[in-house]
């Protein structure tokens, strides 16, 4: 690479939501891309980014894509079980994605992870999360890792989703006292810190969260005023909140609400005590953006699994 030509930077999902605020902002700063995607079929009509196939059962096609980049900046993950692939299989095709950017020469890896990962967690999601993080120290590549509990802004799903069933439903149950905690960052906040890192050689881990710690009533208490709500907000059981979850998921053809993303937010998984990295205050912007919000349902099956309408 010669000083007149830009460095080259791989995204994988480069058109999801995490990735393309990451890819915004490496455009921003005049880098060339390349994605790595499940999904090369959906890449927008006329795209300048170049898209290659994330195809983990060719390890010598993903190395061939990841040669002459400088930062890959990995994405991959599955939110939970479907199919053929469980979290055990994402973190098989993430060691393998790991092992073909070594074989490829890549500089730098970027990851984005999850916060409190543990290899002795209950749940898989922050095991596997946990095992990948493990997979890549012991590849020996430069890296970095960043760690959200969630994302908002942009065309995110959990608190579009929380505004859509507030403006639609008399009653909003929430499981238990819902006091606890959701540490929050917005999606552009974590693309700059991403790309920050992508320029460090530091090894690191980053606990990626805002500046504010609302409890999850507050979350939910924020979004009900941003959007002019008269829903009544009530407290539930756990094992109520899930049936219910069950059910509007067969309602949405969409699944609102795992046994074990409600289990691990209770048990304050979602929190993190680290200094906030990101800006954005979480009910400023929801305040901000009421009006907006909850217009349409986001289902994420639809965006990761079928195309299809979604309910309005």
């Amino acid at each position: 690479m010669t000083s007149e030509t830009p460095q080259l930077d791989v995204v994988t999902g480069a058109f999801s939501y995490s990735g393309s605020a990451i890819t915004r902002r490496l455009r921003a700063a005049g880098h060339r891309l390349r994605t790595l995607t499940g999904h090369p079929e959906r890449a927008p009509a006329g795209t300048d980014i170049d898209v290659r196939p994330l195809d983990f059962a060719d390890p010598a096609g993903l190395a061939e894509s990841l040669r002459g980049v400088h930062t890959l900046y990995n994405t991959y993950w599955v939110r939970f079980a479907r199919g053929r692939i469980d979290h055990q299989a994402a973190v098989a095709n993430s060691r393998a994605l790991f092992t073909a950017a070594k074989e490829a020469g890549v500089c730098r890896v970027v990851h984005v992870s999850i916060t409190n990962p543990s290899l002795n967690s209950p749940y898989p999601y922050f095991r596997g999360k946990a095992a990948v993080e493990q997979s890549l120290d012991a590849s020996g590549l430069s890296h970095a890792i960043v760690r959200p509990a969630i994302l908002f802004g942009g065309d995110g799903v959990l608190v579009n989703n929380i505004a859509w069933l507030l403006r639609r439903l008399p009653v909003f149950a929430i499981g238990g006292s819902g006091d606890y905690k959701v540490r929050g960052i917005h999606v552009d906040d974590l693309a700059e810190l991403c790309v920050n890192l992508g320029a460090s050689s530091e090894r690191v881990i980053v606990d990626a969260v805002g500046p504010e710690r609302p409890t999850f009533r507050e979350m939910v208490d924020a979004v009900r005023t941003a959007v002019g709500s008269r829903s009544l907000v009530v407290s539930v059981p756990g094992p109520m909140i899930l049936g219910l979850s069950r059910l509007l998921g067969v309602a949405l053809r969409d699944t609102l609400l795992t046994a074990d993303e409600y289990q691990a937010m209770t048990d304050g998984l979602a929190d993190s005590s680290a200094p906030a990295v990101g800006r954005v205050v979480f009910t400023d912007w929801v305040a901000e953006h009421g009006s907006d919000l909850g217009r349409r349902y986001a289902n994420e099956l639809d965006r990761h699994f079928r195309s299809g309408k979604q309910p309005a």
